[in-house]
């Protein structure tokens, strides 16, 4: 702890750029997910049960990942990849349009911005750089963003493939003051905290309930960098704290 303040208190690693994640972290996400996911299971109801449906799309994901990235429309092409196989290749037209449909509504679902964030945002936009990173379709991401009237807190936007501690390091040298001076604020232990840590920021993580299968990862080893909030109300007290 004592290692942890020095650093914070240092003049030449002082924070001055907070870099936040963007779905689960400031809107609500997962959950329009989980809703596609059901109604993708009940539509191969006589194909399997609805975890066995579901194991396999989590297995078709993982392996399109490095093919499609993260998004909505990897993940419908998933669901569409998964279905041709449930069915053994006899996958209806009526099917994969019922299909496509869910993958439209995911892309189209409404932005409901999670408690604390405009508060949080507001008490430290001007005093820091504040810095949107985020992974998944740009279209998609894009639109949300502009939607959810937050775009104006944020000095740069980033819409990256995947959240990697290269990924911050150039993030927060491209737009601030190198990840020595920066935080990572996000829902997620394994794209928003660990490899911003990795990187030589700060890690803040804030925990919500529905996380994607994906995401799931064990909190760091004891780090002085590392930080978890129950929600984002308490961020602007830590960063004075830490500053």
């Amino acid at each position: 702890m004592g290692e942890a303040m020095d650093l914070s208190m240092s003049a030449d690693l002082r924070l001055s750029a907070i870099g936040f994640d963007a779905d689960d972290t400031l809107w609500r996400h997962q959950d329009f997910y989980e809703r596609a996911e059901a109604r993708f299971a009940a539509l191969l109801a006589g194909h399997g049960s609805a975890e066995d449906i579901l194991l396999k799309l989590r297995e078709v994901e993982r392996r399109n990942l490095p093919l499609y990235g993260f998004g909505v429309k990897g993940f419908t092409l998933s669901m569409i990849e998964t279905a041709v196989e449930a069915t053994g290749g006899q996958a209806s037209a009526a099917l994969t349009g019922e299909i496509l449909s869910a993958g439209r509504e995911l892309l189209r679902h409404p932005i409901e911005i999670l408690p604390h964030v405009r508060e949080a945002l507001g008490r430290l936009a001007g005093a820091y750089r504040l810095i949107l990173v985020t992974k998944g379709d740009l279209l998609d991401q894009e639109r949300k963003l502009e939607e959810s009237g937050l775009a104006s807190f944020f000095d740069a936007v980033e819409i990256v493939s995947d959240k990697k501690a290269s990924t911050y390091a150039r993030v927060f040298a491209r737009h601030a003051d190198g990840p020595e001076r920066a935080m990572m604020v996000g829902n997620s232990l394994k794209s928003d905290v660990i490899p911003a840590i990795e990187a030589g920021a700060w890690g803040v993580y804030v925990p919500q309930a529905l996380v994607w299968a994906e995401e799931h990862s064990e909190p760091p080893p004891a780090a002085s960098r590392f930080h978890r909030l129950d929600h984002l109300g308490e961020l602007a007290e830590l960063v004075a704290r830490l500053c």
